[in-house]
């Protein structure tokens, strides 16, 4: 299966669209929530297996360590993982107003896409998923880091090169920061890599927490 990226970018219609939704949520169509005396501001991820530790030990995941890197340089800060292994936009899409309202973060790092990618899935549908992740967590005052991925060419060089494309449109479209590939300091040796060549080993991890560390820095201001 094949898809093309034919799709033009149009910001403002995404813009009405994504108003017109979350007016539609009466979960969000109230005052955004604000910081709660006593509750350290938090950063929240939500991401897939990538994020979630697949085939790791608790501790040892990118997430796990940022969360100890967070509590030894920001220790008025705290770390949430709200990522699932499989989890692809669609899923993220549908469960960020329940995080966000549940969570209140001050920062939510999205980790998705990989699984659409993989399975070939509608980049229109991709874009809307991740526009309403952003949407949600800004809406609740959140900064937004959007972590992308980049994906092999098995479904043509179009749908690639959109894929990557749609990380960067909506980083632009947001103002957001934009992480364009969590996996650029690993993804060029194989021993990086476990057994299904998909998922970074341990020893990878801390890597991966030096590369999101960079965009995430800049973003863990304390909340007014």
């Amino acid at each position: 299966m094949k898809f093309s990226y034919a799709a033009p970018w149009r910001p403002f219609q995404w813009a009405i669209g994504l108003l017109v939704l979350l007016l539609t949520l009466p979960a969000l169509a109230q005052e955004p929530p604000r910081p709660v005396p006593g509750i350290p501001p938090t950063i929240l991820v939500m991401g897939d297996s990538l994020a979630a530790g697949y085939g790791l030990a608790a501790d040892q995941g990118w997430v796990a360590l940022t969360a100890r890197r967070v509590a030894e340089r920001k220790p008025d800060w705290r770390v949430v993982n709200a990522s699932i292994s499989g989890e692809t936009t669609a899923g993220g899409s549908s469960r960020i107003v329940r995080e966000v309202l549940r969570v209140k973060p001050a920062v939510v790092v999205i980790e998705l896409g990989a699984n659409d990618g993989l399975r070939g899935l509608p980049l229109r549908e991709m874009r809307r998923n991740l526009a309403r992740m952003i949407g949600a967590s800004q809406y609740v005052g959140a900064k937004v880091l959007l972590v992308g991925m980049r994906i092999p060419p098995n479904y043509g060089a179009d749908y690639a090169n959109g894929f990557e494309q749609v990380y960067r449109d909506l980083a632009a479209h947001f103002d957001v920061a934009l992480l364009p590939f969590l996996l650029e300091p690993i993804a060029a040796d194989r021993g990086n890599f476990q057994d299904d060549n998909l998922h970074p080993v341990a020893g990878a991890q801390p890597a991966l927490r030096d590369h999101v560390w960079k965009s995430l820095t800049p973003l863990l201001q304390k909340p007014q």
